[in-house]
């Protein structure tokens, strides 16, 4: 057995336990396994091992590697994680099943003419700044749910969830109970919280998908 697939194990235990302690019904989380910057061969053990969401940063690099990883496996299902670029709005639409870092007007229009024009709509989450950090990608907490809004009424996006990345060095509570209010004042389901060092905790606050990566893939 792998490193990564014992430790694959590990964080399932741990997902499965966080669940049982907030009452929360089994499996009602969903694991996205983030494999940005390792390679197919690192990959494959995992999905030896029962692993079917992964989630990746860059469209380029995720072009590289999931189409041959996709032919053996169709059931695979890839998530957007990472900052999307307005022109490359097409290849997102075409690999991901699941966008998870919507956040400006232009990234939403631009994916509406690709959805449109393909014919493929994947899943669409709005990125939020929880922490209105100025480095960071996110649309402000103050504007999520009229951003939301606008991109149903305006571009005709469907909107799945939302999707957060607190400051490393704050408690991620708040930032999660943040993202969950807006989530339900937008009318949305989905929750996409917690990391490698916090997904318990977001498991507690109601995230509906937590995205580990070096608690199971190890260190970059």
């Amino acid at each position: 057995m792998s490193d990564a697939v014992s430790r694959l194990a590990e964080v399932k235990a741990k997902i499965a336990a966080a669940e049982c302690e907030a009452r929360r019904a089994a499996g009602s989380v969903t694991l996205v396994a983030v494999s940005k910057t390792f390679d197919a061969a690192d990959i494959r053990p995992v999905i030896a091992a029962g692993q079917r969401v992964f989630g990746e940063n860059r469209v380029q690099e995720a072009q590289g590697k999931w189409p041959a990883l996709r032919q053996d496996r169709p059931d695979l299902e890839l998530h957007l994680i990472g900052p999307l670029q307005s022109n490359k709005a097409k290849e997102a639409v075409a690999l991901f099943d699941v966008i998870e870092t919507v956040d400006r007007e232009k990234i939403a229009a631009e994916l509406a003419k690709e959805i449109a024009r393909q014919g493929k709509a994947p899943k669409l989450y709005v990125q939020v700044n929880t922490g209105s950090e100025p480095q960071k990608a996110g649309i402000e907490p103050r504007e999520a749910v009229a951003f939301v809004t606008r991109c149903r009424e305006v571009h005709g996006l469907a909107i799945d969830g939302l999707m957060c990345i607190p400051p490393v060095e704050e408690n991620p509570g708040p930032h999660f109970a943040l993202l969950e209010k807006l989530a339900r004042e937008a009318g949305v389901e989905k929750l996409s919280m917690g990391m490698s060092s916090d997904y318990e905790i977001a498991v507690a606050f109601g995230a509906t998908s937590v995205r580990v990566g070096s608690a199971i893939f190890g260190t970059r």
